[in-house]
């Protein structure tokens, strides 16, 4: 009898599955959620109508009433939009229907891994372009990687996961125009920098779009998620999508959601973007940190100290945070999600003292 795990494809075995760290903490800032709970209205008007639902019956075929509502907040046309089981399922879908033996896809580095994964597992292969030194993309290298590897794919996490860099739109149109492919965008994080390529699509076919609920909407644990593109794009995409791919109480709760967003979502989303440029600016005071600009709800942070070894003073503390140390071009580098005021509080009192604590026993050291 042979191994079962032989009829396995080789690049499949090698690769290293996408995993998270099991250490849990109270302060937990370490995956970019929203740091508040879904506004009590938005459970109690979903509830409500779920108890009024069957629950025996399957959700909708296609979920036209979520569409219309995500066409009317997203500023698209309804053929245009694909509701999936968050993002990734939509990512996983749009590299299916694209990617196999000898097909390239271009992305920029360090980004979400799970491009990269998925690429690899389908049988494509990736052309990975650097971020520059201040960490923003680098539009030259894109453009000379699209006219010498003619990519069939470009995904591009605008914000980026984890830097949280924006692709300015005059570098994401010569893109556009320069691809033969498509070009993707990943606005996971658009809510947080109040911009979006969304008005792109009616000029540039080859443009599509993913956006997702766990973020901004507060509803990571609900798993919704939704594409952006031409109605011919989303067509082709969608034939790769499973059959009631969506829950009826994730549809419920997403277009409740989404009729609630300006006066229940919106003003959470402003304090995260109020927080994230308080905590900035007080991490820039601390000795032995640089953080980085960021147009989302989270920052990478360059450390004197080994990433590791914070990560592990942090974790003592009832912290956790996120070590990118492993990611290209982030050796000295963690991330941190923006928490609550009072989150934040905690890890900067909790900053402070392990750097001022080492910068102490550096300054004695160099005494002696």
């Amino acid at each position: 009898m042979t191994d079962p795990l032989d009829k396995i494809k080789p690049r499949v075995r090698e690769l290293r599955a996408y995993t998270l760290s099991p250490d849990r903490a109270s302060v937990k800032i370490n995956q970019n959620e929203n740091p508040w709970e879904t506004p009590a209205r938005i459970k109690e008007e979903s509830l409500r109508r779920l108890s009024r639902r069957a629950w025996s019956r399957y959700p909708d075929f296609v979920p036209a009433s979520l569409h219309e509502r995500l066409s009317s907040f997203a500023g698209w046309r309804a053929d245009g939009v694909i509701a999936g089981n968050g993002s990734n399922e939509l990512i996983q879908a749009l590299l299916m229907v694209t990617v196999g033996e000898g097909k390239r896809v271009l992305i920029s580095e360090p980004t979400f891994a799970l491009y990269k994964q998925v690429t690899t597992v389908l049988g494509g292969s990736i052309v990975s372009v650097a971020l520059d030194e201040e960490l923003k993309f680098d539009a030259a290298a894109l453009m000379k990687a699209i006219e010498t590897f003619e990519p069939d794919v470009t995904i591009l996490c605008s914000p980026n996961n984890p830097t949280g860099c924006r692709i300015p739109d005059a570098d994401l149109i010569a893109l556009l125009k320069a691809s033969h492919g498509l070009v993707v965008i990943d606005e996971a994080y658009f809510e947080f920098s109040a911009h979006s390529v969304v008005p792109l699509l009616g000029e540039h076919r080859n443009l599509a779009v993913f956006r997702t609920f766990s973020k901004a909407m507060a509803m990571a644990g609900l798993r919704v998620g939704y594409l952006l593109a031409s109605p011919d794009l989303a067509r082709e995409v969608g034939k790769a999508v499973l059959p009631y791919n969506l829950n009826i109480v994730s549809q419920v709760v997403a277009e409740v959601a989404l009729e609630m967003y300006e006066s229940e979502l919106k003003p959470l989303v402003e304090r995260i973007r109020e927080e994230r440029e308080r905590l900035y600016g007080e991490m820039k005071k601390i000795e032995g940190l640089t953080p980085v600009p960021s147009q989302a709800n989270f920052m990478v942070v360059r450390s004197m100290l080994d990433p590791r070894f914070v990560f592990k003073e942090l974790l003592s503390r009832d912290i956790l945070v996120r070590d990118v140390s492993s990611y290209p071009k982030l050796k000295d580098y963690f991330r941190v999600s923006v928490g609550t005021p009072a989150e934040n509080d905690l890890l900067l009192a909790a900053l402070r003292e392990v750097f001022e604590r080492q910068n102490t026993e550096y300054r004695i050291q160099e005494s002696e």
